[in-house]
């Protein structure tokens, strides 16, 4: 038989099977007394149950959900104010660091400006600026310079700035003494009292685990 003969002889089977199926329910309906608008009725009222049901479904889920989430940020932000109010001041910390009751202390900060000498020779000028970064590495495994760093302009006549542990402009004036581009007079320094946290004392030791290269490794 050709495919397209089998293919309507088919066609033709499950179109005769589906019409026997429903003059048979359509005969159950009749005797039970339902027409097709009661069928339909009926479908619908199950169908909005349905609907009904799975809708107070999902608002009962949404409404745990959020009891839920707001239930844990409580939890969290009290875990971590308590963590908070546990760590807050360390005395004995405080004492070694030298701060007082504001966890603060009086530092003096060093301006170094453009001195009145230049140095026009090549070589001069980068073993100046060698031994200049070598005082500053000395001063600071001393422990009575916590941070040195230079402006990022060269147009400018400050050039950068220290901040000395020390608590007066004597003291201070003497450790810039000690740096050799000041002693030629490239670099010139104005000393401010300077009122900063103490935290700034440990800023060196935290410097040597983040540093892979010494700036005096050139």
């Amino acid at each position: 038989m050709p495919v397209c003969s089998a293919a309507s002889v088919l066609s033709g089977d499950i179109q005769e099977h589906h019409k026997k199926h429903y003059n048979q329910y359509s005969e159950l309906y009749k005797s039970i007394g339902l027409n097709y608008l009661d069928i339909v009725f009926i479908l619908c009222s199950k169908i909005n149950i349905l609907l009904i049901n799975s809708l107070s479904m999902f608002i009962k889920f949404t409404i745990f959900f959020v009891f839920l989430i707001s239930f844990s940020s409580s939890q969290i932000f009290s875990q971590s104010d308590g963590m908070q109010t546990e760590s807050v001041y360390d005395s004995v910390y405080a004492k070694k660091l030298g701060a007082d009751d504001y966890g603060m202390k009086t530092y003096i900060m060093a301006f170094l400006r453009s001195g009145k000498v230049s140095s026009k020779d090549k070589e001069e000028s980068q073993r100046l600026q060698m031994e200049h970064l070598n005082n500053i590495v000395r001063l600071a495994e001393e422990g009575v310079l916590v941070l040195a760093g230079p402006f990022m302009s060269s147009d400018q006549d400050i050039r950068g700035i220290y901040i000395f542990d020390v608590t007066t402009i004597e003291e201070a004036k003497k450790l810039t003494e000690t740096d050799p581009a000041i002693q030629a007079g490239v670099l010139e320094m104005e000393l401010i009292p300077w009122y900063g946290s103490a935290a700034l004392v440990e800023l060196n030791n935290i410097h040597k685990k983040i540093q892979k290269i010494s700036i005096t490794d050139q």
